[in-house]
């Protein structure tokens, strides 16, 4: 069965490999997730991505190296999807969310790219609000 939100199943996998305590998670490819894990590593969220050919296979995966402190918590302590394929949720730039009173970043795609809210707002754009992470 093919995925019906595949934002969703990015943030997804994510959450499930922090969780387990994995250093690493690979994600199937698309242009999307690309945009959303290069937004990820500029803040700091996860170490680095590579986008690799699947072996063997047709395709593309994104290699997501995630980021622990030293005792071994994770710097991402929160995941979540706003906007969905059944309730898309639209944002003016006077309306961009600050998730946890500026603590969080929201993650909207615009017409000029995928970027963090701070980055919308300096640039006077609003657009379709992806997701919060904190």
């Amino acid at each position: 069965m093919p995925v019906t939100d595949p934002v969703a199943d990015m943030l997804t996998r994510i959450r499930n490999a922090i969780h387990a305590g994995h250093p690493r998670v690979e994600i199937p490819a698309s242009n999307m997730k690309i945009s959303i894990a290069n937004v990820l590593a500029e803040e700091g969220f996860i170490r680095s991505f590579e986008v690799k050919d699947r072996a063997g296979r047709a395709g593309r995966d994104i290699d997501v190296e995630l980021l622990y402190d030293e005792e071994g918590t994770s710097v991402v302590t929160g995941l979540k999807r706003v906007s969905r394929p059944g309730l898309r949720v639209y944002v003016q730039r006077r309306e961009i969310p600050r998730p946890y009173g500026g603590l969080g970043v929201a993650i909207l795609t615009t017409p000029r790219g995928v970027m963090t809210g701070a980055q919308a707002r300096r640039e006077n754009v609003g657009g379709e609000v992806l997701c919060f992470v904190w």
